[in-house]
């Protein structure tokens, strides 16, 4: 029997990504190994958006050269979409495919064994205009599902590169997403997770059918419980997106709306598409609409150009809106982007010295989200004995508003939705108590 191996560097829908390409070496009969073992192909799936990025990908398909020689080592993804050449020039390599034709991608590992010729497979992600059809039935995690639903961005902001390594924005078919949707329902799994590139574009290049109409259509499938939304940005969620979130059952009380700075000169020199008062606004209407929804965002600290005041602009921005958590990420230069070659590089010691102090700010508010939660008796679906004590008797599980709880449970009750008591609150985890699961009480809401 064959063996594949697969890396993944990035993000979650890379993930996605190679959990669809796994299937496909699944069909043709192929056994998974580690990566760190011999197998006959080595799949890297390559992220680009910063230069370390860059550094990480060629690190791991050298590595896979070394460990096994003979196999063939195949290169996707983000890196691979914007630098084929750069890849090709690594000894051992033999087939380059960007982030388009995947479904192909074990013909080219044929086509290459038969000529022993390296394939550069890259195509001008700039002139597609269709989504990349890669399903997963089934993932390795039991009880949240993602569904990929998107793909690209138009948005070219001026840190970034993923346009160019992704192309422009294209949506999937409304029904090959319900048709996938109910594959997972009847896989077993109680939450959707709707991911993407620029996810919340969604359906912004089809006729009459945006992202409230496929929500509205989720809703409607019977056995499904939760549906989450990966990422959205504050533009994106119109009166229409609002109204869902707040007549939903099944809509997560939590959504992730990138900030990246809390400063109106800041933001038009990344050329975001709002000012701090949009962003507020719409976060306090979004608190109207859903009570009690956690918001989380990401920051990008010492952008070019950032002064002390802007910082303190956005720290001060970021306490006033309450998030539940923030991912802080130091600015990083990305060769090839319009940030790259801007003036007033921010020092490295400057950059640190702010993730850290917001760091401790996302600290200090995700206990404070918690604590407000204390008392509360909300939906949890466990999903794997507590990693910090595995022979506890602990499992850890989400709620819809993505509070982290630890509670005493047992492996039949994974995947399954508890009623679980908030009795402890922490900035990484909430301490509970389960209360029964929701088979014994199907009529109750989901919000306590």
């Amino acid at each position: 029997m064959s063996t594949v191996a697969f890396h993944t560097l990035g993000c979650k829908v890379n993930a996605y990504e190679t959990e669809a390409m796994w299937q496909l070496f699944q069909r043709q009969g192929y056994e998974k190994v580690d990566f760190e073992a011999q197998a006959d192909v080595y799949v890297i799936n390559t992220c680009t958006v910063t230069n370390t990025g860059d550094r990480k990908s060629r690190q791991m398909i050298r590595r896979a050269v070394r460990t096994n020689p003979e196999a063939v080592v195949a290169v996707t993804g983000c890196y691979a979409q914007t630098s084929p050449a750069e890849i090709l020039d690594i000894p051992g390599v033999d087939v380059v495919v960007g982030t388009q034709g995947r479904d192909k991608l074990l013909d080219y590992i044929e086509e290459h064994r038969a000529s022993r010729e390296p394939i550069n497979a890259v195509k001008n992600i700039m002139k597609t205009r269709q989504f990349e059809e890669l399903d997963v039935p089934t993932f390795s995690e039991r009880t949240r599902a993602s569904l990929k639903i998107q793909e690209g961005c138009n948005n070219f902001c001026t840190f970034c590169i993923i346009p160019w390594a992704r192309g422009l924005l294209r949506s999937r078919q409304p029904d090959s997403v319900l048709q996938q949707a109910k594959q997972l329902i009847a896989a077993g799994y109680k939450e959707i997770v709707l991911t993407g590139i620029h996810t919340g574009g969604y359906g912004e290049d089809l006729e009459d059918y945006k992202l409230a109409d496929l929500l509205w259509d989720l809703d409607k499938l019977e056995g499904l419980t939760r549906i989450r939304i990966s990422s959205i940005e504050a533009s994106q969620i119109d009166d229409r997106v609002i109204e869902v979130l707040n007549k939903s059952d099944k809509m997560c009380r939590h959504l992730h709306i990138p900030l990246q700075a809390g400063d109106d000169e800041v933001l038009k020199r990344m050329r975001r598409r709002y000012t701090v008062d949009e962003y507020r606004e719409k976060i306090h209407y979004l608190h109207q609409a859903m009570p009690g929804v956690a918001i989380t965002s990401d920051v990008i600290v010492g952008f070019p150009g950032e002064t002390e005041e802007q910082f303190e602009n956005g720290y001060r921005l970021i306490e006033e809106l309450g998030f539940s958590e923030l991912h802080v990420f130091p600015y990083s230069t990305r060769t090839g982007t319009p940030a790259a070659r801007m003036p007033d590089q921010v020092d490295a010691d400057v950059k640190q010295e702010r993730v850290q102090r917001l760091i401790a700010l996302s600290n200090r508010l995700s206990l404070k989200y918690s604590s407000d939660n204390v008392g509360e008796v909300l939906d949890v679906i466990p999903e794997r004995p507590w990693k910090e004590d595995p022979d506890s008797g602990l499992y850890m599980g989400y709620t819809d508003n993505y509070l982290q709880v630890v509670f005493p449970a047992s492996e039949e009750l994974v995947g399954k939705v508890c009623r679980v008591r908030i009795d402890k609150p922490g900035s990484e985890y909430c301490f509970g108590t389960f209360v029964r699961t929701m088979e014994d009480a199907p009529s109750e809401s989901k919000a306590g």
